[in-house]
């Protein structure tokens, strides 16, 4: 069954920049987990590119999408802020704050162009960023023998799961993270492919950010 409480967000701060009409456009995404730290990242963006002729900006906050803002900083009305949030609603994305930075280059786009611009400029960002799902996950250490390392290291290469590190002393320790729905099915895979012969010890629960398409 899938995590009802799955949330999509950004994995880290990124930026990327491309032209259009000899505008300059940077589209930059940060996770925030507060409103606070949205308008600190906007304004070490605005700091960073004092010099350019827009800094338009959207941003959502809480799991629910409970705060959301927009800002067209000086672009007509409708034609900055607007497509930026639009662009990260559609995308589903929540905790997380988008700037995207004009140079202007001289030609005028019309508004028409502008949405675009400025929809490229969010979609830009988040691409950069990297959008990930955080899933409520629960971390194991495994301990086998090397001589059943050899299968387990096999099956984990497709299984539902992300290897956290593993390190090599007079036996085996794997760290892996699995998503809690998949948690049960997993630990018994494990256990059945290697005869019983491994120990597992649970190492807590939390969030943590797996591929989009996970």
């Amino acid at each position: 069954m899938a995590d009802l409480l799955a949330y999509k967000t950004l994995r880290a701060e990124n930026c990327a920049e491309f032209i259009i009409q000899k505008s300059r456009f940077i589209g930059h995404g940060c996770p925030c987990q507060s409103e606070e730290e949205a308008l600190a990242f906007l304004s070490r963006i605005r700091q960073q590119h004092r010099d350019a002729t827009h800094n338009c900006y959207a941003y959502i906050i809480g799991r629910n999408a409970g705060i959301m803002r927009y800002s067209d900083d000086g672009e007509p009305g409708g034609t900055a802020g607007l497509p930026i949030i639009e662009v990260m609603k559609a995308r589903g994305v929540v905790d997380c704050a988008v700037v995207v930075t004009r140079y202007f280059g001289g030609v005028l786009l019309g508004a028409g162009g502008l949405v675009r611009a400025y929809a490229q400029g969010s979609k830009t960002a988040l691409d950069a960023a990297g959008i990930v799902v955080m899933r409520k996950s629960a971390r194991h250490m495994l301990e086998v023998d090397y001589s059943t390392w050899q299968r387990l290291e096999h099956f984990l290469r497709s299984a539902p799961c992300l290897v956290l590190g593993t390190e090599f002393g007079t036996s085996v320790v794997c760290t892996l993270m699995v998503r809690c729905e998949d948690e049960a099915h997993l630990l018994a895979e494990i256990t059945r492919v290697c005869d019983g012969r491994v120990e597992t010890l649970p190492d807590g629960t939390l969030y943590y950010p797996w591929p989009e398409e996970a």
